[in-house]
């Protein structure tokens, strides 16, 4: 599958740009500071990173319990939805893991859903409650699919890593800024040490924002593969996927017209969720989800700034199903 090769090739160069450059400049900024600077100021320096690394993990690993209290979310049996619980077993079977994840339902009324957990909670997939009512179940499904495909991937310990070093590279360069302009001492050169580390903090900042930008690159990436994980599990997940994300997009942006607050609660952690609630389609008379797919699909775009999102462009992701659904249907062709 060329798509699919592809999109592989991207997220591992993608990831490896974005640990190596943030290794590299950390190690080289560690050691000047070790060298040319007073050892307790390079110390506190290394504890402060330290620190920077020891809360995001503390966050990785209460995030879970955040998630359901945020998105007040309960397992589907007790809110009498077993035919999810059914599904989501069903689909991770189907998608190799041998251990599927605990199907979830959110009472919030925005259709999406979302993939959570570690190691400490075991892994969940949830629904919304608006994905239940505003979704046929076939589609529900490829939802379903996509949501596994990022516990199959490991989406959620990938994400954290690669997002930990953006957040090192910004505190050290917050350090270094705070430093320069409030410590005193010159360096072994005679240069001012304490106008040195603000420059070099500066930079650092600027390299940190570089960095978040190939961040989010790769969360797009990662978008798009749970996206095949739906078209090669599911018989025809391509289209009930696409089908699916345009009723997410036509609900959404209902919400954001008529109940806005929804849309704001339910973006406090959309990097989690299927779709941006914030990026919605203004339709609001009878349509036919076919002709709206067909539609989104010819258009160039339809988020105005696709490089600060942490999902892909909706018109690029729907074409990049496509093409996906094409290979795995000629793939079949071929084999039979």
């Amino acid at each position: 599958m060329a798509s699919l090769t592809k999109l592989r090739v991207s997220m591992i160069g993608s990831i490896a740009l974005v640990i190596g450059i943030s290794t590299l400049i950390l190690t080289a900024v560690l050691s000047l500071l070790t060298y040319d600077y007073d050892l307790s100021a390079s110390n506190i320096l290394t504890i402060s990173l330290l620190f920077v690394v020891g809360a995001h993990v503390i966050q990785w690993l209460a995030s879970p319990w955040i998630v359901e209290a945020l998105y007040k979310v309960k397992p589907a049996d007790a809110t009498g939805d077993k035919w999810v619980s059914e599904m989501v077993e069903r689909v991770a079977r189907g998608s190799g893991l041998s251990k599927p994840p605990k199907a979830m339902v959110s009472s919030i009324g925005a259709p999406n859903a979302f993939a959570y957990g570690n190691f400490l909670s075991g892994y969940r997939v949830a629904v919304t409650q608006g994905l239940i009512d505003n979704l046929p179940r076939e589609e529900v499904e490829a939802v379903v699919a996509h949501e596994i495909g990022h516990v199959k991937h490991r989406d959620v310990e990938i994400m954290m890593i690669i997002s930990i070093l953006p957040a090192l590279i910004y505190w050290l360069g917050r350090l270094l800024i705070y430093s320069g302009f409030y410590a005193s001492g010159r360096s072994r050169e005679g240069r001012s040490a304490p106008v040195l580390a603000a420059f070099v903090g500066m930079a650092l900042m600027a390299v940190s924002f570089l960095t978040n930008l190939a961040v989010l690159y790769v969360s797009r990436l990662r978008e798009h593969y749970a996206d095949s994980n739906a078209v090669r599990s599911i018989p025809g997940g391509g289209r009930k996927l696409q089908r699916a994300l345009a009723r997410i997009l036509i609900a959404s942006g209902s919400l954001s017209k008529f109940r806005p607050g929804e849309i704001k609660s339910t973006s406090r952690l959309k990097a989690l969720l299927i779709s941006d609630p914030e990026v919605g389609l203004g339709i609001s008379r009878s349509y036919n989800v076919d002709e709206v797919v067909e539609w989104i699909k010819s258009q160039k775009s339809l988020s105005p700034a696709e490089i600060l999102s942490t999902h892909p462009d909706p018109a690029k992701r729907l074409r990049f199903i496509e093409s996906l659904e094409s290979e795995v249907k000629g793939r079949v062709v071929f084999q039979v």
